[in-house]
């Protein structure tokens, strides 16, 4: 079955809405690897200032490719004036693995 890897993103909130839209203007940087499988921002809601990037992968395989591939040509690359990377939107960040062991999709009817 499929891997899953949650990037856990402690964002202030006055960064909140510098990160979505970086998110928002990632242009399908991760929706045409192969293996890629789902993608979904999760803003939180109360409680926490943790952001949830969640990414669904065919194996370990095609996640390590995308990382050594478009994810790290992406993040290396400058994007402010002068060449320099603009300041990360997050104040910390984790990276969660698991694997799927069950899932179920609402039924037809």
């Amino acid at each position: 079955m499929s891997i899953v890897k949650i990037n856990v993103l402690t964002v202030p909130a006055e960064q909140r809405e510098v990160l979505e839209k970086r998110f928002a203007s990632r242009a399908g940087a991760v929706e045409n690897s192969d293996g890629f499988e789902w993608f979904e921002l999760l803003r939180p809601i109360e409680g926490t200032d943790d952001y949830l990037v969640y990414t669904r992968w065919r194996d370990e395989e095609s996640f390590k490719a995308w990382m050594e591939g478009p994810m790290k040509s992406a993040h290396q690359g400058g994007g402010a004036a002068g060449g320099e990377r603009p300041k990360p939107a997050s104040s910390s960040a984790a990276v969660w693995s698991f694997e799927v062991v069950q899932q179920a999709s609402p039924k037809s009817e």
